[in-house]
């Protein structure tokens, strides 16, 4: 099956996995994986987190269900490149609790490439996440969310990623560099306007 997915992936998409033992480690070097995610659950599991930074290129790591003091011990266990992404990991996560103010908290403890790993309904949320600095993504997608699963109902379904994507995209562009000035678009409407 992992065969099947580097297949179809190759020339098409990057992908990666999530190991939860040393011996996926072993065995997902036999894949070119741009990066490893190592998951909120194992985020104390220092020795797995150490072993996928000597043998991949970069590890993000999720932060769900930690305190500061876990994520300072993880990193600290990191030999390479990392990111971070931040989350809440209940499923599906409450919106109140998502604190998606703490994306910049991480960045500026870090120094990393922080994102957000979004459990949550709807994808609202999601999209603010980048607004608070987040560049990287994690939804999970189903074909189906009245699929048999944990997670399947805090998953978006592919309609939803193509909102999702389409969202991102949109808020990226309109968020801008901060510099107030008159944009072309508003000369004509400045210059007919004003007194």
């Amino acid at each position: 099956e992992y065969d099947e997915i580097d297949s179809y992936c190759t020339g098409r998409i990057q992908w990666s996995a999530s190991p939860w033992d040393l011996d996926s480690v072993s065995f997902l070097e036999q894949y070119d994986l741009p990066f490893i995610k190592i998951p909120s659950a194992l985020l104390t599991d220092y020795e797995l987190i150490s072993e996928c930074s000597k043998r991949y290129n970069k590890v993000i790591l999720s932060t769900g269900m930690s305190t500061i003091e876990e994520i300072d011990k993880a990193v600290e266990s990191i030999e390479g490149d990392y990111a971070l992404l931040h989350c809440n990991s209940s499923y599906p996560a409450q919106i109140d609790e998502l604190n998606l103010s703490c994306i910049k908290t991480l960045k500026d403890r870090y120094g990393c490439d922080v994102g957000y790993s979004g459990h949550e309904y709807g994808l609202t949320t999601t999209i603010a996440s980048i607004c608070f600095g987040a560049t990287i993504i994690e939804r999970h997608i189903t074909l189906d969310k009245s699929m048999w699963g944990t997670d399947q109902m805090a998953s978006v379904e592919p309609h939803g990623l193509i909102k999702l994507v389409r969202g991102v995209r949109e808020l990226e562009n309109a968020i801008g560099d901060g510099k107030k000035i008159i944009t072309e678009s508003e000369k004509p409407v400045r210059d007919k306007l004003r007194k």
